[in-house]
């Protein structure tokens, strides 16, 4: 009885082992580039250099300026849900704006306090990111995600923003 116990405990042990590394192995992918949509919409690179960590570029635009991000994320495969990744990480940005009406007020933009001036205005801000992404099975070369990007950005002009930057992002999955 004791070693039914015991070889049954071993191949419930071996099935989760393989399906950990299945799951992980799914749709895994390199490079892959695309487009986001939401507070900060644009486009975006990301290169995986290792398991579970990657890094992600976004030059992205919003109300009156363009943004430039890098980020550093990990990633964990959501478990009984084969393609589904949960991810987390921070970074940097450099915001500049560009001034277009006669006066200065201050807009909303998903979030984001957009500054309208005269002159140009820059922002460097600090990132977070978390979100979820889905890779496509069967070799299909598209991920998609859904995540927030929250922020705190100082302005050249002495303005501090804080804003959620939400986005919906669809990636070609380049190797």
């Amino acid at each position: 009885m004791k070693k039914a116990v015991t070889l049954a405990s071993g191949v419930v042990q071996g099935m989760m082992l393989t399906f950990v590394v299945a799951s992980g192995l799914h749709a895994q992918y390199t490079v892959a580039s695309g487009m986001r949509t939401g507070g900060t919409s644009g486009v975006t690179a990301k290169y995986i250099y290792k398991p579970g960590a990657a890094v992600e570029g976004i030059l992205g635009s919003f109300g009156n300026g363009y943004s430039l991000t890098g980020l550093i994320e990990k990633y964990a495969p959501i478990y009984y849900v084969r393609g589904l990744y949960a991810y987390h990480g921070g970074g940097i940005h450099l915001a500049l704006y560009s001034g277009s009406d006669p006066y200065y007020r201050y807009d909303r933009y998903l979030g984001r306090e957009v500054a309208y001036r005269k002159n140009s205005d820059m922002g460097f801000g600090i990132n977070g990111i978390f979100g979820m992404e889905y890779r496509m099975p069967h070799n299909i070369p598209l991920a998609f995600s859904v995540d927030m990007k929250p922020f705190v950005e100082m302005g050249s002009g002495g303005r501090l923003s804080v804003a959620p930057d939400p986005s919906i992002g669809v990636k070609f999955i380049i190797r």
